[in-house]
C-alpha cells in the first residue's frame, strides 16, 4: 500500500481539496483507495456523506489513532491511502509524514501563506520522505504564481509543476459530494485534478490509465 501525506501547518491552504480529488482519481482507475481524515473538522467525512458513490472510502479519526487507522486499511486490501491532516497540530502531521511514502503540502500563491509553509517544511524535512509543494487557488492571470514559486524553491522543496487554479468547478464539485473530473469531466479543474493524480502516481511508481469519468 502507497500512503500519501497531506500536510500544512495553515488552515485553508487546500489540504482536503487536494486529499478528495487525488482520492478520487485514484478510485476512478479502480484503485482501494482510502482517506483517513484527521481534522476536526471534518471536512472529508462531511464530503463523504453527501457523495453518492461508496469510494473512495473516509475514515474520520482523532490524531492518537492514525497507526490504528492505517492498519485499518491495509486490513482492507487498500492499493492508496490519502491521510488528510490537521492545522496547528505538529505531533499529528508528524506522524503522518513519517508513515507516508509521499508528502505533498498545498500552498496559496500570497506572501504570508509561503512564510507559514516554512515551519511545516521543517518539521517534514526531518523523515527525509520525498516533499512538493503544490500550488492551490492560483489566480487564471498575473504573475503571483511564479513569484510565489521563486520563493518557495528557496525554502530547498520541490515544487509540483501541476498548479490547482481558482476555478468554480472546484467547489461546485465538493459541494455535490463529487469531485472535478465526475462534475465536469471536460473542465479545466478536472483536466489539473487528473495531472495532479499522475503527478503522485509518478512518484509513488504506480501506472496510470484512461480515468473513466465516474465512480460507480
Amino acid at each position: 500500500m502507497k500512503t500519501v501525506a497531506i500536510i500544512s501547518q495553515k488552515g485553508g491552504a487546500g489540504k482536503t481539496t487536494l486529499a478528495l480529488h487525488l482520492a478520487t482519481s485514484s478510485a476512478l482507475q479502480g484503485r482501494n483507495t482510502a482517506i483517513i481524515d484527521l481534522d476536526p473538522q471534518a471536512s472529508a467525512a462531511n464530503w463523504s456523506d453527501r457523495r453518492v458513490a461508496d469510494v473512495p472510502v473516509v475514515l474520520s479519526a482523532h490524531a492518537s489513532r492514525l497507526n490504528h487507522e492505517i492498519s485499518r486499511v491495509k486490513d482492507m486490501e487498500g492499493d492508496l491511502l490519502i491521510i488528510d491532516t490537521a492545522p496547528h497540530s505538529d505531533s499529528a502531521a508528524l506522524e503522518a509524514a513519517k508513515a507516508a511514502d509521499l508528502i505533498l503540502v498545498p500552498c496559496r500563491p500570497a506572501i504570508l501563506d509561503i512564510e507559514a509553509i516554512s515551519n511545516t517544511l521543517n518539521l517534514v524535512k526531518t523523515t527525509g520522505k520525498p516533499i512538493f509543494v503544490v500550488m492551490n487557488a492560483v489566480a487564471p492571470q498575473g504573475s503571483e504564481a511564479t513569484e510565489a514559486a521563486e520563493a518557495i524553491a528557496e525554502l530547498g522543496v520541490g515544487i509540483c509543476p501541476v498548479q490547482l487554479r481558482q476555478r468554480v468547478a472546484f467547489s461546485r464539485a465538493l459541494i455535490s459530494g463529487q469531485s472535478a473530473e465526475e462534475f465536469e469531466p471536460d473542465g479545466k479543474a478536472a483536466q489539473e485534478s487528473s495531472q495532479l493524480h499522475a503527478f503522485m502516481c509518478e512518484h509513488l511508481h504506480i501506472p496510470t490509465r484512461q480515468l473513466e469519468g465516474k465512480v460507480a
